[in-house]
């Protein structure tokens, strides 16, 4: 039986770790065997011309609200899982944690168990589960329905230890007005993915709760105490402290370019900046508005808003954000894709095989327009 192998050229290949420019990778029945200077290229079979396009692994993305127009909110349930991750595949997202806004305790038992039955069914792309909420911080609650807001009670601990046993990955916002710090040492050692956010609580609390075992921040610079000259509050926390990563929605609406750069130049490592979309329903579709919880959510000139002008959730896929990064930001490409897809990939635990599969490629369009997944090869 003839071998089958098929030739990519003539465009950056991103393997995970590095960018490389004027290679070509050549897969041999799926998986790539040589990835190689162009001109050292020998191999002959099917040939696909990037035409200076990138190729690069699919994004992972630690934030998505819902998508193919409905919310996860809209229905917890297997189904509605499928259908986000179904839209979001299309968008160039390998992996992601489907996310539940703040709601009832109901509705979140429903959301873990739809999660849980999710990875067991294997649905393509569902790494585990992201609850945004509910135990969060009325001053800083956004487009959270501030009535549902409440303090993490034993039995709220109880379920997401539980959780966390049942799914790959359990992350969880929270903000110390809600949470103890021994709830969060509790869920840490449990190992949830414990992240702060929609949080008014000042520079000195927030390096007390990393202590205890906060590991994230969710979408910096939105619903969070800022960065002050007196109080650097969690914004300074999330750059300041290396234990810290952070997502960042790269819309430039969210968050402006100049205060993108500013972050991308202090962060203090081991913690990295990486990309989230907080994508809600409209993702995949060309729809205009939609429903949360019964308030209107509008979609006009790349925002998301309820009526009184407040975002809700971002209008973004992870395209479009690295582009938002390297023209907006300067950040460098491979940085870039870094923060799309290696580094929510490493804070997940999210194992990378060691050889690249021709099924888990994306070709991104050079100038960051659109996505597609390779060509099926029949």
């Amino acid at each position: 039986m003839t071998e089958r192998k098929t030739i990519i050229r003539n465009g950056p290949i991103f393997d995970g770790d590095r960018l490389l420019h004027g290679h070509a990778i050549v897969f041999r029945e799926g998986r790539a065997g040589q990835l190689l200077p162009e001109g050292e290229l020998t191999e002959k079979g099917d040939t696909i011309d990037l035409k200076g396009d990138i190729l690069s692994p699919g994004y992972v993305d630690l934030q998505v609200n819902g998508g193919d127009g409905i919310m996860f909110n809209d229905d917890p349930s297997v189904e509605t899982i499928r259908r986000i991750a179904s839209a979001h595949r299309r968008l160039g997202v390998a992996s992601l944690l489907p996310t539940l806004i703040t709601d009832s305790a109901d509705k979140t038992w429903a959301a873990i168990d739809a999660a849980i039955q999710a990875v067991r069914k294997q649905v393509p792309g569902v790494a585990g589960l992201h609850l945004e909420g509910p135990h969060l911080s009325v001053v800083r609650k956004g487009a959270h329905d501030a009535d549902l807001i409440r303090p993490m009670e034993e039995a709220d601990l109880n379920a997401l230890i539980s959780a966390s046993d049942a799914l790959p990955c359990l992350k969880v916002t929270v903000a110390p007005e809600s949470v103890s710090e021994q709830q969060v040492r509790t869920m840490s050692e449990a190992g949830v993915l414990v992240s702060l956010g929609h949080t008014d609580a000042d520079f000195a609390t927030c390096q007390r709760y990393v202590a205890a075992g906060a590991r994230c921040v969710t979408h910096l610079f939105n619903a969070m105490s800022q960065l002050g000259n007196r109080e650097p509050g969690l914004v300074g926390a999330a750059l300041a402290n290396g234990g810290l990563s952070a997502g960042l929605i790269a819309d430039g609406i969210h968050v402006h370019p100049a205060a993108m750069r500013t972050a991308w130049a202090g962060k203090s490592t081991p913690g990295r900046i990486f990309l989230v979309s907080d994508a809600m329903a409209v993702a995949g579709t060309d729809q205009s508005e939609f429903d949360l919880e019964g308030r209107r959510i509008t979609r006009t000139d790349g925002r998301l808003t309820l009526a009184d002008g407040t975002l809700a959730g971002a209008d973004l896929d992870l395209t479009t954000a690295v582009g938002v990064l390297v023209d907006k930001v300067g950040v460098p490409l491979q940085d870039a894709l870094t923060a799309a897809i290696s580094y929510p990939a490493q804070l997940i635990g999210l194992a990378r095989s060691a050889a690249l599969e021709y099924g888990s490629m994306i070709r991104i369009s050079a100038g960051f327009d659109k996505c597609d997944w390779l060509p099926d090869r029949g």
